[in-house]
């Protein structure tokens, strides 16, 4: 009897020394709670798990909560590359030379050329817009002279009057009605002081000079300067001298 007693008393001795040192042997350090807190330390600061409390669980026997590692982000997709721009048509073309006209001809470019440039593929020369002429310089006023002093001696400008027809210069009754005809001499004097007088036959188109017989003697004539009368297809009488 008593040897049984003994014999259970030693296995509950031997049953709580076994489960001391499991117990003991279970229990981590605080090192290998840091480096397993550390391992996931993206995914416990995720979830507000710091790692004084997770060392203090895990030092405590708890098992600590499962913390699993953040998932990576996808990767990002790759570039694809644009696809291949396709052949301009010569309608587009012509629209570009056409942007620039101004400056693609200044710089001889012209629109056939340009298409075929274009529609070939290759880049056609840039053309900028040709620069506008720079404004003309505003005229400058011309100093104003100071007009002359008048003198007290000076009479007023007037126009000169035609001279008085004379006695030999009385109004024909011809009645001139021509441009540059005149009824007397003198006003046909006035018109061309320097030039010769001559006295013209309005029916004939014939011309006399002063002194002859038919000088401002015809029924309808006109006192005209030379120099009007070949504009009026007239011209001199044969047998009279120029004088």
């Amino acid at each position: 009897m008593r040897r049984q007693f003994a014999i259970c008393v030693c296995s509950a001795i031997l049953t709580l020394l076994t489960l001391s040192s499991l117990a003991t042997a279970q229990q981590k350090t605080a090192t290998a709670c840091r480096d397993e807190w550390r391992a996931n330390k993206a995914a416990n600061q995720a979830a507000g798990i710091t790692e004084k409390a997770y060392v203090a669980q895990c030092r405590g026997g708890a098992a600590p909560a499962q913390t699993t590692a953040a998932p990576a982000a996808p990767p990002a997709p790759a570039p694809t590359a644009a696809p291949p721009t396709g052949q301009k048509t010569a309608g587009a073309c012509r629209d570009e030379w056409r942007a620039n006209k101004a400056a693609n001809q200044a710089n001889g470019i012209t629109e056939k050329a340009y298409v075929a440039q274009c529609r070939g593929g290759a880049a056609p020369a840039q053309t900028t817009a040709a620069p506008a002429a720079p404004p003309a310089p505003a005229p400058t006023a011309a100093p104003a002279t100071p007009a002359p002093a008048a003198t007290a001696s000076a009479p007023p400008s007037r126009p000169i009057p035609p001279p008085a027809p004379t006695a030999g210069s009385a109004p024909n009754p011809g009645n001139p009605v021509g441009a540059n005809q005149f009824s007397t001499e003198a006003q046909a004097k006035y018109r061309c002081p320097t030039g010769t007088v001559v006295w013209v036959n309005l029916k004939s188109k014939v011309y006399h000079f002063s002194g002859t017989r038919f000088y401002g003697n015809t029924e309808h004539g006109a006192y005209m300067c030379e120099s009007d009368t070949s504009a009026e297809g007239m011209r001199a009488a044969k047998n009279e001298t120029h004088p």
